[in-house]
Formats: C-alpha cells, sequence, structure tokens
C-alpha cells in the first residue's frame, strides 16, 4: 500500500486525468459515456456547467445510496465526484478554443485519447484506495441487495442513465457505444500496470 502522501497524489492526479479525459470525449463530439451525456444534456437543456451537475448528481446518488444501504452517507465518496466536476469544467476552459476536431479522423483521434485517459485515470485514483464515487457505491449496492452480478447490475445503470441522456437531449453517439465496450477491459488493462509502477515506487522509497 502506498504511504499517504502518495496517496494522495495519485488520488488527485488520477481524477484530473479522468476529467481530462471526459472533457476530451465531450470535444469529440461523438459521443460520451451514458452519465457523461446526461450531464452534458442536463447542462445545455437546463443550465449549469457539466462540471456542476456532475456533483449535483453525486450528491443525489449519495442521498439514495444512504437509504438503499439504511446507513450513514459515504461523504468522501463525493470529494471524488466534487474534484471530477471542477476538474470537467477546467479542462472544457482550458480546450474548449484549442480543441475543435474536424473531420472524422480528428474526431475519432479525440475520443480514443479521451476513453485512454479515462481509463488510465480511474486506475491511478482507485489505486489510492479512497472511498468509491457515488455511482460505483450504487452498483456495489444493486449487487449487494439484489443478487445482481456486477456486469448485471452496470448495464442496469447505464440503461438508466442513457434513456434520462436521451429524454435531455445529451450526446449519444458512436462514441457512447465505444466507451461502454471498452471501458472495462481499459481499466482491467491499466489497473495492473498501475499498481505494479507503484508498487515499484513504493520500493524505491523505501530503500
Amino acid at each position: 500500500m502506498p504511504g499517504k502522501r502518495l496517496r494522495g497524489g495519485l488520488y488527485v492526479s488520477g481524477i484530473l486525468l479522468l476529467a481530462l479525459g471526459i472533457a476530451l470525449t465531450i470535444l469529440s463530439a461523438l459521443g460520451t459515456s451514458p452519465f457523461d451525456a446526461l450531464l452534458v444534456g442536463l447542462s445545455q437543456s437546463v443550465g449549469l456547467t457539466v462540471g456542476s451537475w456532475e456533483i449535483v448528481l453525486a450528491m443525489l446518488m449519495l442521498l439514495g445510496n444512504s437509504l438503499l444501504a439504511r446507513s450513514r452517507p459515504l461523504l468522501l465518496g463525493v470529494v471524488t465526484s466534487l474534484i471530477t466536476g471542477l476538474g470537467i469544467d477546467l479542462w472544457m476552459l482550458l480546450l474548449g478554443d484549442l480543441v475543435q476536431p474536424s473531420g472524422l479522423a480528428g474526431k475519432l483521434i479525440c475520443l480514443a485519447l479521451g476513453l485512454v485517459l479515462i481509463g488510465l485515470g480511474t486506475a491511478v485514483y482507485l489505486t489510492a484506495s479512497f472511498a468509491p464515487t457515488p455511482l460505483d457505491h450504487l452498483m456495489l449496492l444493486l449487487q449487494q441487495q439484489y443478487k445482481l452480478s456486477l456486469l448485471s447490475a452496470k448495464t442496469l445503470i447505464y440503461a438508466v442513465y442513457l434513456a434520462l441522456a436521451w429524454l435531455f437531449g445529451g450526446p449519444i453517439g458512436i462514441g457512447t457505444l465505444v466507451s461502454v465496450a471498452i471501458g472495462g477491459p481499459l481499466l482491467q488493462l491499466f489497473m495492473p500496470l498501475v499498481r505494479k509502477h507503484i508498487a515499484g515506487r513504493t520500493e524505491e522509497a523505501a530503500a
């Protein structure tokens, strides 16, 4: 297990990488993950920024998860969503005028880079071993409460968010299908690589 300072650095840097990946998938204009598509749809149809909706939905899920689990809310999970929301807005502000891919090839490159960064960023912040995000916690609760597999729980959540994203006019497209199809495999690819790298750094620091 990495030290507390290293864990904190991993936690923040991983979330910022994740937020950068989300921003790039949005800027690709090819579609985002169902949850991010809902955030964009709410931002465009209701108001507030994409990052603000990340924080609002995290708070709602936190309360819902608490009721479902009949326990106190996992407040640390909201910290992740808070940093993610602020990170998304920051990257959108910084990259909005710089990253405007034209043509299918440019958009595909932007989408691919975004998905890779989402997988890498998620692997990095999960390695820090803090509380799960409200979204991840909901998936675990559905698995436990209703005896679902993780795949079934994740599919159910994605279906609900996809329907809501469509309702609010979120960016649903080929990128949405690709993110659902390869999001898990990318995370499985990066997790052991990140853990191996962090383990090596920890051993060097201890030497």
